[in-house]
């Protein structure tokens, strides 16, 4: 109800210098409060004249807004409507090209086969001969597994101590025995071979075991044998070889007495 009248009627008193609550709080305590609530009133006059338009306009705006916001809602569904559709098409695109990739992939697997098949075709015509000498070979290989497993268990059972030469010779007086007896076994029999593969050899030498044949079947024994081994060893080679052969298993070295022992 305050007006720009009442207001203008006012100013001349708010402008006093003494118009103001600690003043009237010394004239009248009990009314100095009005004094307060006029400056009060007459600053939300001026400040609400500003707001109402902006209050006016924020209406229009809402109304224009909410109108807007229907629009975007009535366009969101169709939005959706459309985007479902687009969707169940999309799903179908999806399925044709996984299907016509599944019989591309089909059809390109087939064509590996059958070129594969032709392959294998030709070729297995030439390995006839060659399988059949393989076939052969196992067969020989069989008979002669129980004379070859013979000689084995006494090579390590029997040859340690001895040299080079004296093993050939054992080896050469149990074949003319098994000869004897009828046992067959490989003519070309080759014990290292038989009894530890390249690649073992190879890293015993990388431990430092030398590459003499001699020194690989003192290996094999050493490693194969189901009795504990002897070393006579003045050069020290085979002692740094199963030292480094079984620095990962823990192996403990008395250096006074030279005693290999696990923990």
């Amino acid at each position: 109800s305050i007006t720009g009248e009442t207001v203008e009627l006012l100013e001349p008193y708010l402008d006093m210098e003494d118009y103001n609550l600690e003043t009237a709080k010394k004239v009248c305590g009990n009314v100095a409060g009005l004094c307060s609530w006029t400056q009060a009133m007459a600053y939300f006059y001026g400040i609400n004249k500003e707001v109402l338009p902006l209050k006016a306009n924020l209406a229009l705006q809402e109304g224009r807004l909410a109108a807007a916001q229907m629009e975007l809602n009535s366009a969101q569904i169709q939005l959706d409507e459309k985007q479902m559709e687009l969707d169940k098409v999309q799903a179908m695109y999806d399925a044709a090209m996984k299907e016509k990739q599944a019989l591309l992939d089909d059809a390109e697997a087939c064509r590996r086969k059958m070129n594969n098949a032709t392959a294998l075709i030709e070729g297995l015509g030439g390995e006839k001969l060659r399988w059949t000498a393989s076939s052969k070979n196992f067969q020989n290989q069989i008979i002669d597994l129980v004379g070859n497993v013979l000689l084995a268990t006494g090579f390590l059972s029997y040859s340690g101590p001895f040299n080079q030469e004296y093993r050939n010779l054992l080896l050469q007086l149990w074949k003319k025995e098994m000869d004897n007896k009828k046992i067959p076994y490989s003519s070309n029999l080759n014990l290292t071979g038989m009894l530890v593969d390249n690649a073992t050899v190879d890293e015993w030498n990388l431990q430092g075991l030398p590459n003499d044949d001699l020194s690989i079947q003192n290996g094999i024994i050493v490693t194969k044998a189901s009795r504990y081994p002897l070393l006579i060893d003045p050069q020290g080679q085979g002692k740094i070889w199963i030292k480094n052969k079984e620095r990962n298993n823990g192996l403990q070295v008395n250096s006074s007495f030279t005693i290999f022992f696990y923990v």
